[in-house]
């Protein structure tokens, strides 16, 4: 497979869950992919190193959404490597789930998940335009919670995704004179390291999909990539749910 054979993709938060099989499956299609992690520098290396030996390339950069100016300085030195950024891949987030009475002693972590899940895709988007050509693509992580929330404690952590949503159609307008088209994809309940362990949590998360089993990481990439490639040229400000028929 070589869908994007000869483009640069830019992701953020590429070494857990999503965000790795974003990575990997956009390096699988042909791309050079550059992506931000913030903590384990081991795993960043191993999977350049896999990419790197597989015939590809790629390139981690240290970057913490939450500093203002971090994801700018690395979109910058992505594109100084690269030469260009044909894919944005807004995919970092962290989310703060809790009671409103306790939502006071939350307020650092409420600031840091603005500044990731909202300011950063901000800054992404105002960085990229500058190295991206006519045409490019950037895709953005929502989530099915900005139309079935399923349950209490997550109004902020929503807020910030139905944010994204907004902002996306609003992008959409912004950079089609461009060519450049913007379109978000929404998880459902996807088996990553974020989802809860709990059996008894994860049978009631599956009893309420239509198709009875959890997502993917490997399926959210599958969506990312045909939205990056050149056959979904005619499709932006729109919005992709992948989540087993849960919004159905």
């Amino acid at each position: 497979m070589a869908t994007l054979k000869g483009k640069t993709a830019f992701v953020t938060g590429g070494t857990r869950g999503m965000g790795e099989a974003i990575v990997r499956r956009l390096a699988a299609e042909g791309a050079s992919v550059a992506f931000t992690y913030v903590n384990s520098d081991e795993k960043a290396q191993v999977i350049v190193q896999n990419i790197l030996q597989s015939g590809g390339q790629a390139l981690a950069i240290k970057a913490d959404g939450a500093v203002k100016g971090a994801v700018m300085n690395a979109i910058t030195t992505a594109a100084e490597a690269f030469g260009k950024i044909d894919i944005l891949v807004n995919n970092a987030a962290t989310s703060v789930g809790g009671s409103l009475e306790t939502a006071s002693e939350r307020t650092n972590d409420y600031d840091r998940m603005i500044d990731v899940n909202i300011r950063s895709t901000a800054e992404a988007v105002r960085t990229v335009q500058q190295f991206m050509p006519d045409g490019g693509r950037i895709i953005n992580m929502g989530s099915v919670g900005g139309r079935r929330i399923g349950g209490p404690g997550l109004s902020d952590y929503i807020a910030t995704k139905a944010a994204l949503s907004a902002y996306t159609r609003g992008l959409a307008w912004d950079l089609a004179p461009r060519k450049i088209t913007v379109n978000s994809v929404e998880p459902g309940a996807i088996d990553t390291d974020m989802m809860p362990q709990d059996p008894t949590i994860r049978e009631a998360y599956i009893n309420a999909i239509p198709l009875k089993r959890l997502g993917k990481p490997e399926e959210i990439a599958s969506m990312v990539n045909f939205l990056a490639s050149n056959e979904a040229s005619y499709i932006t400000g729109s919005a992709f749910s992948v989540d087993g028929g849960i919004t159905a």
